[in-house]
């Protein structure tokens, strides 16, 4: 029976993943890991390994994009110098 601590060491070339990746890096980043894993030919443990590092690239991808929409909602919420400016004509 397999210890629950077991790790899965990643395959060469499959590094954790840094949180400071950019948006557009993490995701060309996962476009490899998919076509990779669609691509097959890696074992059970370097598909496994690959999956991880797909969903940790995945993550880093969905900061950045609820970030973005909190920036554009704050953005979109506070009102323009266009819209003070007819406030203040009334």
């Amino acid at each position: 029976m397999a210890k629950t601590d077991d790790v899965v060491e990643a395959p060469a070339g499959v590094a954790p993943v840094d949180s400071t990746l950019g948006y557009e890096q993490a995701r060309d980043e996962l476009i490899e890991v998919v076509r990779r894993l669609e691509a097959g030919g890696t074992t059970l443990e370097e598909s496994l390994a690959l999956w991880e590092r797909g969903e940790e690239l995945a993550k880093v991808c969905r900061r950045w994009l609820d970030g973005a929409r909190a920036r554009l909602d704050a953005a979109l919420a506070e009102p323009s110098e266009a819209d003070a400016r007819d406030d203040e004509d009334e």
